[in-house]
């Protein structure tokens, strides 16, 4: 088994993937980088595995929706706050809360958040604008690696999910998904930098005035610290 990976990709995420026998070849540049170079192999015996090209793999991650109504005694919470890069866990939640509505389990949506580094923001970019297509913002590297996507292929889909629910998009500092992160750890919440985009997010929400401290919010804290906890290591000093 062959694997594209970008050249910056976390040190321990590349291990895990050795460890599984794969080869990996890092591929210099930005992300979509990699993915183009997967894609030109994707030829005979080669397939391009990229769950966003999968039309049913967000009937796999609406379960995220479910398990949130079920942990909140079978009621919905008034907001979601997901960090999003090619936006699957928001879809996911988008379509499962959705499904609740229809079946009658919940009286309403709740509202979702997507929160990106404004380093690497399309989906900020475009929801500001007030428009599901393409806008120009300047892409920049980001701690935040696991949403590092600068042209997301569901970027309609995930507009369509903000403003279908009520919710709206989130663009965060570097220093303040820093902070975030600090303040999960501290917690004992060991979190990599993506997910604590989230967090610093639900921190800017709350202090605009966006969500209220009486409703019912989750953050969604999508990967481990022990993805990169050299990185995270690094950044807390």
């Amino acid at each position: 088994m062959k694997i594209f990976a970008p050249a910056s990709t976390s040190s321990s995420k590349i291990a895990q993937v050795r460890a599984y026998g794969a080869d990996i070849e890092l591929v210099d540049g930005p992300r979509e980088q990699s993915q183009n170079a997967a894609i030109r192999q994707s030829h005979g015996d080669a397939f391009y595995a990229s769950h966003n090209w999968q039309s049913f793999f967000l009937q796999g991650t609406k379960t995220l929706a479910y398990e949130m109504w079920e942990d909140l005694d079978f009621r919905a919470p008034d907001n979601v706050i997901v960090p999003v890069g090619a936006g699957s866990s928001l879809l996911g939640c988008w379509l499962g809360f959705t499904e609740l509505l229809a079946a009658g389990q919940i009286e309403r949506l709740p509202r979702l958040f997507a929160a990106q580094p404004v380093n690497c923001s399309p989906i900020d970019a475009s929801f500001s604008s007030g428009t599901d297509g393409p806008v120009d913002r300047v892409v920049r590297p980001t701690i935040a690696e696991g949403t590092s996507i600068a042209r997301p292929l569901r970027r309609r889909q995930i507009v369509h999910a903000l403003r279908n629910s009520g919710g709206a998009s989130v663009a965060v500092p570097e220093d303040d998904i820093v902070r975030a992160l600090r303040e999960l750890c501290a917690r004992g919440l060991f979190v990599e930098p993506t997910s604590a985009t989230a967090a610093a997010a639900f921190t800017a929400l709350t202090a605009s005035g966006t969500i209220a401290s009486s409703e019912a919010t989750v953050v969604l804290l999508t990967g481990s610290g022990l993805k990169a906890p050299s990185m995270v290591a690094e950044l807390l000093g």
